[in-house]
């Protein structure tokens, strides 16, 4: 066997050129030959893009025949326990997750963003609904919901519109995690001992503060940045 003296690629038998970096071949002990199969294939061809519209009927599909399944099962057997209630929601947010960006080709991402989360607030009030928990979820599921919301677009909004690079996003995203966890952790005492006693939200607080530190310094000096990118391929 021969190999390109340019890229060191493995040549096939009677090859003429290299097929990946195009250096002529030039091997006294071996004669062209145009017969022999290439390694390579010589022809380029595209593979034919998937149809959105039938990807997202075979996931519904998908989807709805876990739910009817499930029905069906807990009706014959356990029909006293409508457990099959709660998978049928689990299904329906995931097709929110994943139908809707199929068909609606070009969604913003925020919008996406939001009604993932929307999906997640509506299962979790499916499931308050079904234990008689509203209480609950007015006061501590609702208000999460609402502040994840409100972050997780806002925080796709800054990175997109400011075009941040990925150190100064990596960044953003620490933080607005910081911040969520402060936010869960106030609604979640406020609703069980009715005041506010800072605990875990700080540690997480603290955490992502203390890796934003050595971020924003790569970020400030120039040496520090380049060496980053070429070991991170950034």
């Amino acid at each position: 066997m021969s190999y390109c003296v340019n890229c060191g690629v493995e040549l096939n038998p009677g090859a003429i050129a290299c097929p990946l970096c195009s250096t002529p071949v030039v091997n006294p002990n071996c004669h062209p030959d145009a017969a022999e199969p290439g390694f390579f294939p010589s022809r380029k061809e595209e593979v034919a893009p998937v149809s959105r519209r039938e990807a997202a009927l075979l996931l519904s599909s998908m989807l709805l025949s876990v739910a009817i399944c499930c029905g069906l099962l807990n009706l014959v057997f356990y029909s006293h326990i409508w457990w099959s209630f709660f998978i049928g929601g689990a299904m329906a947010m995931l097709w929110v997750w994943f139908v809707p960006p199929l068909l609606i080709k070009g969604m913003f991402i925020w919008v996406r963003l939001t009604l993932d989360v929307l999906a997640v607030g509506a299962y979790v009030c499916l499931i308050a609904v079904a234990l008689d928990g509203m209480d609950w979820f007015l006061a501590l599921a609702l208000p999460i919901n609402v502040a994840a919301v409100v972050i997780i677009p806002v925080l796709y909004w800054i990175i997109r519109t400011r075009r941040c690079s990925l150190l100064v996003s990596a960044v953003l995203v620490l933080m607005a995690i910081g911040l969520f966890s402060m936010l869960t952790e106030y609604i979640c005492d406020r609703y069980l001992i009715g005041e506010w006693t800072p605990g875990w939200a700080l540690v997480v607080l603290a955490s992502c503060v203390g890796l934003s530190i050595p971020l924003i310094i790569v970020r400030r000096v120039p040496s520090l940045r380049e060496e980053a990118r070429r070991r991170f391929h950034m």
